[in-house]
């Protein structure tokens, strides 16, 4: 019956998804799910943890929002209205070392987290909730060697999800990464067995990557965001690396710096070391489509700052699947570094929110954890980036 459930949910959503092609020409009404997220603009902030590291923030397919951390304890928050109110933490493993990627199965409901025991590369153990959240379990997984015979690393990425298009519809895909010295490379692992069994995909082709973030387009590509934090000669780049999957997460191609998005802060340090390993520039960013029918509408996440600083949290908007960054908006001025985004879904207390968790504090960004729910009307109030400009399609439901 569960399982009956959820995919009735899923033809349900995927519904809204299969009228791309028929909307792109018809009247502003049939972008099924826009509306929810614009109107009067509005935005909270509030605090969920302190003293810990690593945000990741999921919305299920009920339309709980699910808060998770831990750089010592593995913990979980939960909001079943909106994010108006949260229970306590629930400690799910101690010692825990959030390995990112929480993924939700959209066909079973089952909702996956990846704890390493440390800073990897360590011992992982994958846990399981079958209840939305309330109780976890060890849920034993198979992770299988990548084409180069290594097996990645979880820590630490955006959240997994469910392809909705294509040939691999119900595949699970997260990001993950290999550990080598200074360099190491990105990847991605996907399960077609509901996550019994992982697979890595052929290596990120770049080396010196690491902490990515997936989207899948409405048209079935994959969008992949990346972290760059070695070069192997000058120049040293300050943007954001973005690549391409036309197969499901197989493989990747196409990559290229984004001309607006900055990889966390643009220290512009003439320091070899300084301007060159992980220190003054690249930093794990939040990613996530609108659930809008016809339109490819991304919300990415980071610090907007010239000098070394992790300061000023920001988001930025596409209405193009990533082609183009118009408008972005401070979340928060202070100190902030790690952040995870996620939409709400349409018909639960989400609707209409998006949903940042990031890292931040007074005087360091690692003082603790912050939410800010905020929705598409408020970041359009943002500030312009020369990057395109907003579709017609969306100015007018603004006014």
């Amino acid at each position: 019956m569960r399982r009956l459930h959820f995919l009735s949910a899923l033809m349900t959503f995927a519904s809204a998804w299969w009228s791309v092609g028929m909307a792109d020409d018809s009247p502003l009404p049939c972008k099924l799910g826009l509306s929810a997220f614009l109107g009067p603009p509005r935005v909270e902030l509030q605090q969920l943890f302190v003293g810990e590291r690593f945000p990741n923030v999921v919305v299920t397919s009920a339309g709980t929002v699910l808060a998770t951390w831990g750089s010592r304890r593995y913990q979980v928050r939960r909001s079943q209205d909106g994010g108006a109110s949260w229970t306590e933490s629930l400690v799910v493993a101690e010692p825990g070392f959030h390995g990112g990627g929480v993924t939700v199965d959209e066909i079973s409901g089952r909702i996956l987290i990846f704890v390493e025991r440390e800073h990897p590369p360590a011992l992982l153990t994958v846990f399981q909730s079958l209840d939305d959240g309330l109780t976890w379990e060890p849920f034993p997984v198979v992770i299988r060697p990548d084409v180069r015979g290594n097996i990645p690393s979880m820590h630490m990425c955006e959240a997994g999800l469910t392809l909705l298009h294509g040939p691999k519809v119900g595949r699970l895909i997260r990001p993950a990464r290999v550990y080598q010295g200074p360099k190491g490379y990105n990847t991605a692992i996907f399960s077609d067995d509901g996550g019994k069994t992982w697979t890595p995909s052929e290596p990120f082709p770049e080396e010196g990557t690491g902490e990515g973030a997936i989207v899948e387009l409405s048209d079935g590509r994959l969008y992949y965001s990346s972290r760059k934090h070695w070069f192997p000669e000058p120049p040293y780049r300050h943007e954001r690396l973005f690549g391409w999957s036309f197969d499901g997460g197989e493989s990747w191609r196409e990559l290229q710096f984004s001309p607006v998005l900055p990889d966390g802060p643009r220290y512009r340090g003439l320091e070899a070391r300084g301007a060159n390993y992980n220190g003054h520039f690249g930093m794990m960013a939040g990613l996530t489509r609108l659930p809008v029918s016809a339109e490819d509408i991304l919300l990415y996440s980071n610090a907007d700052w010239d000098g070394h600083e992790r300061i000023r949290l920001t988001v930025w908007v596409s209405f193009d699947g990533g082609r183009s960054w118009p408008i972005k908006r401070l979340v928060f001025k202070g100190p902030s570094a790690y952040s995870s985004l996620a939409a709400g879904r349409p018909g639960t207390p989400t609707d209409g929110w998006i949903y940042v968790l990031f890292e931040g504090g007074e005087k360091s960004p690692y003082e603790g954890g912050y939410l800010a729910r905020f929705n598409l009307s408020w970041v359009l109030q943002g500030e312009p980036t020369g990057d395109g400009g907003i579709p017609g399609w969306v100015s007018p439901l603004t006014e």
